[in-house]
């Protein structure tokens, strides 16, 4: 079931509340390493989750835009709601992530940081890979979301960036956090998940394109000939001439 624009409000409202809780007005700190850590742990968890989300996003993607997909498995009613879904939780988690970190004094992002590549403080160019990869969903999320507004079937061609996106958030992860070794399995995991099944999608695809030999002509080695296109309507009324 697809997400109202309520639903959304309300999920982003909760994710306020998160940000609320993460900075001592609700439950404070009972050391100031751990007042000081707060937000950087509620930025981490939440980029944590926002990457797996993303994961989940792109391969549920893959799957429904698989040519098998059209033929046999006919999964799209299933999994396309889940996948629309996907994308909003993904933008909460990351509005929570970014956020936490423009907050953390000592993370050394900003705002600038956080919108702006190159600005961060903080290894800034790993902070600017992942402000690459938070517009990228943006422009992949938004044009399929919102596909009246662009040129027919132009999303489609918009939407292959979510890749892309894939890549710059899973190169964000391991370079920005100092815990690359503790996470180290996750990433090997999800990355070859990702690219094995982007593999098989478009190995299937290329194997169901037309070879050039079976465009040729039977037998002579000329490719066969293209059908005369259909005259016009109004070339059709026409007399020819006497």
């Amino acid at each position: 079931m697809r997400l109202s624009g309520r639903a959304f409000v309300v999920l982003i409202a909760l994710a306020g509340l998160a940000i609320v809780a993460s900075t001592d007005q609700i439950i404070p700190a009972t050391t100031q390493y751990g007042a000081q850590m707060r937000l950087w742990l509620a930025a981490r968890a939440t980029g944590i989750t926002t990457y797996l989300l993303l994961t989940a996003l792109v391969t549920l993607g893959l799957v429904l835009s698989h040519p098998v997909n059209q033929s046999t498995w006919k999964l799209s009613k299933r999994l396309f709601p889940w996948h629309e879904n996907l994308f909003l939780f993904t933008i909460a988690f990351l509005v929570v992530h970014v956020i936490s970190l423009v907050l953390d004094p000592y993370a050394g992002v900003g705002i600038g940081g956080a919108l702006i590549p190159g600005l961060s403080e903080y290894r800034s160019v790993p902070v600017a890979i992942g402000v690459l990869a938070l517009y990228a969903l943006l422009l992949t999320g938004l044009t399929a979301r919102y596909t009246r507004l662009i040129p027919k079937a132009g999303w489609l061609k918009i939407h292959r960036v979510s890749l892309v996106t894939f890549v710059l958030a899973w190169v964000h992860g391991i370079t920005t956090g100092t815990d690359y070794d503790l996470l180290r399995p996750l990433y090997v995991l999800t990355g070859l998940a990702v690219i094995a099944a982007a593999a098989y999608r478009y190995w299937v695809g290329r194997q169901r394109r037309p070879s050039f030999s079976a465009r040729q002509g039977p037998g002579d080695g000329t490719p066969s000939p293209r059908p005369a296109p259909l005259a016009s309507h109004r070339g059709n009324q026409e007399e020819a001439p006497s």
